[in-house]
Formats: structure tokens, sequence, C-alpha cells
């Protein structure tokens, strides 16, 4: 527990105060202000030159603005609480802590960045963010999730890390990932090879984050007994998928009657997550997305819930945060010029996808 006194004072510039701070003697202080103080430096960037802080054996002492010298106490707070659960501090867990503590949801970082969905292979795979940690949650509480937002906001990653642990605690007997095999403006049907060497490069995304979770040198032995599946949405027709936790990944790819025809799949003891980025259609000749039109179709029905995430869930390199806010800004300067094409054709438009 992080232990604080207050001293407040006025100097002419507004209510101030300096707040201490003593870290207990059982934390280490260079886990939790980095390794040449990288953590400091990135509390110190985040709150500016109105804040000051000391350092001094175990004691921080925190000057400035009242409401920022508690917020940096709190962050502290925080921080060591991380570290008690075994979360490694960075720059990034530091600033996403931040920002939970100055919204508005109530959030403490400690109890959103300490779920651990999966350990394996060394690593454990947690949530970064609120909505992450939200999205999880679903996962476990409803029987279909929808998990709607840009690349980078660990969607996938996330649904099949809960599909790998769910079934290592038999809650279900097979994993089955799946996806639409639509071309993102390439053209890959006259590559050389069977059937199956052409679908795999839509597949290997799935592949690439199995491997992060599962002994390599047991994928293969899974997937031969039908323990771990994966391909083309094609092939789920027909079928009913009982004691399976399945994901349909880029399911803005879908038409509606694929969408439809997934999801009436579902079987007894089964679980679905479906994951996509309605802003990264692929579908040919402003064909209608099935990730968009399901949104409508099943709002409100018990047992089915929609996760949105958004820029502030990306964790991936911070420019893919930029580039999403900026995409988002271009599509939405363009709504006007939009509308005005569609009333000059006579409403008469298509959406391209992109």
């Amino acid at each position: 527990m992080v232990e604080s006194t207050h001293a407040r004072r006025g100097d002419g510039t507004g209510p101030r105060s300096q707040i201490k701070i003593v870290v207990p003697d059982d934390h280490s202080m260079v886990s939790l202000l980095g390794s040449r103080d990288e953590l400091l430096h990135a509390i110190e960037r985040a709150f500016g030159n109105g804040i000051d802080i000391h350092v001094r054996g175990n004691e921080i002492t925190v000057t400035g603005p009242e409401g920022e010298t508690d917020l940096v106490s709190r962050l502290f707070t925080e921080m060591v609480e991380l570290l008690k659960g075994g979360t490694q501090l960075t720059p990034d867990a530091v600033e996403r802590s931040l920002a939970m503590l100055r919204g508005e949801s109530g959030a403490r970082p400690a109890e959103v960045l300490t779920l651990d969905v999966l350990s394996s292979r060394g690593r454990t795979i947690r949530p970064k963010t609120l909505n992450q940690r939200r999205y999880v949650d679903a996962i476990d509480k409803h029987t279909i999730v929808f998990g709607i937002g840009p690349a980078g906001t660990g969607k996938t990653y996330l649904a099949m890390a809960k599909a790998v642990r769910a079934l290592q605690d038999k809650q279900v007997n097979r994993i089955i990932l799946t996806r639409p095999a639509v071309e993102a403006g390439e053209r890959l049907g006259f590559l050389p090879g069977t059937l199956y060497e052409k679908i795999d490069p839509y597949l290997r995304p799935l592949y690439d984050a199995l491997h992060d979770m599962v002994d390599p040198d047991s994928i293969p032995r899974l997937m031969a007994a039908g323990t771990i599946e994966v391909a083309p949405l094609a092939y789920m027709r027909g079928r009913t998928l009982n004691d399976s936790f399945i994901i349909l990944d880029e399911a803005q790819n879908t038409s509606p009657e694929q969408m439809k025809m997934f999801l009436t799949r579902l079987g007894f003891g089964s679980k679905v997550v479906v994951t996509g980025d309605v802003t990264q259609v692929d579908l040919p000749n402003g064909q209608m997305s099935g990730l968009r039109v399901v949104q409508d179709i099943l709002a409100g029905v018990d047992d089915i819930h929609f996760s949105r995430l958004n820029s502030k869930d990306v964790v991936r390199h911070k420019l893919v945060t930029d580039i999403v806010d900026a995409y988002n800004r271009y599509d939405e300067s363009r709504v006007p010029e939009i509308k005005q094409g569609a009333a000059g054709r006579g409403g008469g438009s298509r959406k391209r996808g992109r």
C-alpha cells in the first residue's frame, strides 16, 4: 500500500499542493520507476511542466496543482498494485493506466491489466485497455460475442487466447477458426498448387496467433485429430458445431447470407466469437457487409453481445492509432460529399468497400 501525505499552499497562481508518497520497502524502486527512470520520465512527460516529481530513497515528492498531484498519487498506487499482480511495467502500461484514471469509468488499472487470459510458453496474455477487459469479460458471460473495431485492437488475439484457455480447461472439445476467403484487392486465384495452398494465405494470420499460444510441435497432432480446425468460411455450411469454441475472423468480408449461415451453425455447449473491422470491407461491387447488417438484426437479442473497440484500444505501434484516427477523420469529412453524390444519382449509390 502506498502511503501519501498532503501539504497545500497558495502562491498566487491557484491552489497547489505537495504530496509525499512512501513506497513500501518490499518493492523495488527500479521496478517502479523503470531502468534509467524511464517510467518516471514517462509520467513527467504525461503531466508536463506543471508537476515536479522528486525521488529520494523510497519517498516520492510531487508538487503541482492539487488535482494533478492527487492523480499522480493514485497512479503510483496503481503501479505498485500492478507490480504485486505480476505485471511488468512499461511506459505504455503507465500511459494506459493514466488514461484510465483520467477517464470517467472509475476503472482501476490494477483490476483491468492484471487479468490473466492465458499463460503459455513463458508469457501471459492480458487485456491492455478497459474495452479489451470488457470484451474478455463478455466472452465469459455470453454465448455469442461480436468484437468490432479497427486493426490492432486485439480482437482476434484475445478471442484466440480465450479459445485455447477453454480447451485447456476442458470447457470445449475443439477450436474452430474460420475466415471468409475474400481477396483484399489481390488476385491469388491463379497461384499454382492445391486448393489448400491457394486458401492458405487467407488463413495464415490465424496460424500465426495459434503458434503464439500453443506448442508448435503439438499443432499438427491437434489438427490431425480435429481438436483444432482452421478452415475457410465456406467449409462451415451444413454443419452443426457442438462443444466447440468457434471464431469467425475478418467478418466484415461476409455477406449477410454468409453471416446468417455461420451463426446458425451454433450447437450445444459451444461459444462463438465474431471479429471484424467495418471500415475495411473488401467485398466486390459494393456488396453489403454481413457484419454491418447483423448489428441491426441482432441488437437486443439475449445472450448476444456487441463489444466495440476504438483507436484508444490499439496495442500495436503508436502510429497505428494515429493512422486509424486519420482515416476516421477523412471518412467523416467525406460524408457530405458522398450524400451529395448519392442525391445526384437519385439515391441509387452503392458503397465501395476498402
